[in-house]
């Protein structure tokens, strides 16, 4: 297993050892040791969620607050995503920065999102799966996020005058600057 440290401190990019043969493929995606010993934490996940998408459904940008803040591990079990995540940790070397990357089910890799970032993505294709495992129990009332196409963030998708399918609530979310963090 390759665990590569993205732009943003504490995300990685999981590339697990992959192994084919005449019958197909086979992986260990990833292990609970494994990844408590490359991030230097001790993570326990209690939830898996799926979320399953149609083309061009922009989810996100989401995060709990304090105390029910979640790592997250996510995973694309079935089509393709645009993933993106910003640090919101004002305590954080990579305060504000935005981590962008295209995920396929094909490629097999897993991101690892620490707390204190907001997450979001955009949905590529028709039935996109995604599974993520989180940590910590979803409460309603800690819940937050950032509108999508805030002009504050530097995001090099362009995700501003688009048809995308957003959801009622993502839609009244807040810019980085109401939401205090500018």
């Amino acid at each position: 297993m390759n665990f590569i440290e993205q732009n943003i401190k504490g995300l990685y990019l999981i590339e697990p050892q992959l192994y084919n043969d005449n019958r197909g493929l086979f992986y260990e995606s990833w292990t609970i040791n494994e990844l408590n010993k490359r991030i230097s934490k001790k993570i326990n996940f209690i939830q898996e969620n799926i979320s399953i998408s149609k083309k061009n459904v922009f989810r996100g940008f989401h995060y709990q607050k304090y105390p029910f803040e979640q790592n997250k591990l996510l995973k694309v079990i079935n089509g393709s995503i645009y993933d993106i995540c910003i640090d919101i940790r004002k305590n954080s070397e990579t305060f504000l920065k935005i981590f962008e990357l295209k995920i396929k089910s094909s490629d097999n890799k897993i991101l690892f999102i620490p707390k204190g970032i907001a997450h979001g993505f955009l949905s590529l294709e028709n039935k996109t799966k995604i599974s993520y495992l989180v940590d910590v129990k979803y409460s309603p009332l800690h819940e937050e996020g950032i509108i999508y196409n805030d002009s504050n963030l530097m995001i090099k998708k362009n995700l501003k005058n688009k048809n995308f399918i957003i959801s009622n609530k993502d839609k009244k979310l807040k810019n980085i600057k109401n939401l205090g963090f500018i």
